[in-house]
């Protein structure tokens, strides 16, 4: 059996980081690490080859070699996977999905033309698909009915697929699941509230089959709450920490944690032993009503403004996610996200509008108050709210319109940054041990210049720029190639605000010429009647 596991293109999107990316050669943040371990969970005497579209386009010999095309998919690659499923069908070929959006919306994969769709998490239901294929069965729909695989069988995902090379960062999974009960979030729907983490030897093991490959760069914990079990995390860490220095600190780690990160020093001291540099927060909204409206209480039983300089004076990098749109929420959201985001100095500081996602608490309350605008939204940062808001839409899209632009001028941008690593220079580099030297390439030196001529030299940020540099030169040395490498994401968002802005602002005047007509059309049937 020969499969081509394909991985579907991603729109341009906030963390897609184009400009930025191609100062280092790369062409994709992350590897597709689904794709990779179902090609593990599937019979090793199978064939495999995967193309990551994000990477590059598929051969004709590729297409032709294939027996069978599985693709996995979020919902934000909806549109170029329904272009995959369409293009493998003409070519005659047997094709299979799984993933988030499968998952969440089967029946707009099957309608598409999927023959087989392997759904909810693999370890329980590609075992059904190989069963199927053996029966010489044409299609078939396999579902876990609620079970939730233990995933220290999971086995090591097959790296070896991957082009090293086209990637900026690595992909690893820790645990799957969350402990918390936050309205509008899908990781509950899709891994369950109780964490499932796999052994720490089974997780070395990945480590260290990437070690074997060559891997030597950053690695992303993509757990979507890497502490939500932190018994077993700080078991985990207490077995990374003497690995890294065996192998002289060969990887750089960030991942994805609950604020609450922030009551435990003890696990922050351990990540950052561990050469953990960077964490993403779900910190939403500075507003406590709206967090608690949404079941983010987490959020609540502390300042969010401390629990951030508590993880940052910790040692590790905070990156933020924020929402506008929430229920009840009062006029001015944007302006107070962006005060809260100047405040804590959080460089990256994830922006949107609320979405209702598939199957979520936030999804099924709406959709009984019959609030619902459309079906999907297309899960970006350029897509208007899919249901109706408790305050004016167009208001809450210009808020959001207005703070995303105020958030990434190169100015703020930069001045955020800098503040963010002087208070990471004040505990970071003297609690973390030695580490491996770094070679300078040409493409590494062609960033640096790229980003001296463009932010020290054309824009009006040379001044600031220099500043910071010497500062950051006196102060925290160590820091300067982190520093830099987030100086460099200005470059993609100097692009990207101005995406959104113009995305947005067309679906505002769209919104509002439709709303117009229907009020219009209203207007008359009631003269009529």
């Amino acid at each position: 059996m020969n499969v081509l596991l394909l991985y579907p293109r991603f729109p341009k999107s906030f963390w897609s980081f184009e400009k930025t990316l191609a100062l280092l050669d790369r062409k994709a943040m992350l590897p597709p690490l689904g794709l990779v371990t179902v090609a593990a969970i599937l019979p090793q005497s199978w064939n495999f080859k995967l193309v990551d579209l994000n990477v590059r386009s598929v051969t004709a010999a590729e297409w032709a070699w294939a027996d069978l095309v599985i693709l996995s998919a979020m919902i934000v690659q909806k549109e170029d996977l329904l272009n995959q499923i369409a293009e493998a069908k003409q070519r005659g070929k047997k094709v299979a999905v799984g993933g988030p959006y499968p998952t969440a919306l089967p029946e707009e994969a099957k309608t598409a033309g999927a023959d087989y769709l392997i759904l909810d998490e693999g370890e329980i239901t590609l075992p059904l698909f190989v069963e199927a294929i053996a029966r010489g069965d044409g299609s078939g729909i396999f579902r876990s009915n609620g079970e939730k695989p233990d995933v220290t069988s999971t086995p090591v995902p097959r790296f070896d697929l991957l082009e090293f090379d086209a990637y900026s960062e690595m992909s690893v999974q820790f645990s799957r699941g969350c402990p918390f009960q936050c309205e509008f979030c899908d990781i509950i729907v899709l891994y369950g509230r109780k964490p499932r983490t796999k052994t720490p030897a089974q997780l070395l093991a990945e480590l260290e089959r990437l070690y074997e490959l060559g891997w030597r760069r950053s690695i992303f914990m993509v757990d979507d709450n890497f502490i939500g079990n932190k018994r077993n995390v700080k078991l985990f860490l207490k077995e990374l920490q003497p690995w890294m220095v065996e192998h002289g600190y060969p990887f750089s780690f960030a991942t994805e944690a609950s604020v609450d990160l922030a009551k435990d020093q003890e696990l922050m001291d351990a990540m950052v032993a561990c050469n953990f540099g960077a964490v993403f927060l779900g910190i939403e909204t500075p507003d406590e009503e709206s967090l608690a409206l949404t079941q983010k209480f987490q959020n609540t039983r502390d300042s969010l403004s401390d629990s951030v300089y508590a993880i940052t004076k910790s040692g590790l990098r905070v990156m933020a996610g924020f929402i506008i749109g929430f229920d009840g929420e009062k006029p001015g959201a944007g302006d107070r996200i962006v005060r809260f985001v100047e405040q804590t100095s959080i460089p990256t500081a994830l922006f949107s509008m609320l979405q209702a996602l598939p199957d979520t608490a936030l999804w099924h309350r709406l959709e009984k108050e019959g609030r619902l605008r459309n079906q999907l939204s297309n899960g970006n940062q350029t897509a208007l709210m899919n249901f109706v808001p408790t305050r004016p839409l167009e208001d809450i899209a210009r808020e959001y319109v207005e703070a995303f632009w105020t958030l990434y001028e190169p100015k703020r941008f930069l001045d955020r940054t800098y503040r963010h690593f002087r208070i990471l220079g004040e505990a970071t580099y003297p609690k973390k041990g030695k580490r491996a030297g770094k070679k300078l390439d040409w493409v590494t030196i062609r960033a640096l210049l790229i980003i001296v001529w463009r932010q020290g030299v054309m824009r009006d940020t040379r001044w600031q720029f220099w500043r910071n540099l010497w500062n950051m030169y006196r102060y925290n040395p160590g820091g300067i190639s982190s520093y830099l490498s987030v100086c460099a994401q200005i470059e993609h968002f100097v692009e990207y605000r101005a995406i959104v802005r113009r995305e947005i602002e067309a679906q505002i005047d769209d919104y509002l010429k439709e709303e117009a007509r229907l009020q219009k059309d209203t207007a008359i049937a009631v003269d009529a009647a």
